[in-house]
């Protein structure tokens, strides 16, 4: 499952970020790294972007993104 698939209201793990160079760096940039929680706070009324809660912090991250994300 990635995270674009997760539903509002769900906490999830992260177990891979796929993709690579500029990309791989920016997500691990916002936080996101192998290990940690997210907690999904809301898709937006189209399904993009979707704001989530990561570190303490919230983050609207694009769907496109969200898709690199391997989560459990």
């Amino acid at each position: 499952m990635t995270l674009k698939d997760a539903k509002i209201g769900q906490t999830v793990t992260v177990k891979k970020i796929n993709g690579e160079g500029a990309l791989k760096m920016r997500i691990m940039d916002m936080g996101i790294t192998k290990g940690v929680q997210i907690y999904i706070r809301k898709v937006a009324p189209l399904g993009d972007p979707v704001e989530v809660t990561v570190r303490n912090y919230e983050l609207s991250i694009r769907k496109t993104d969200a898709g690199n994300i391997e989560v459990e």
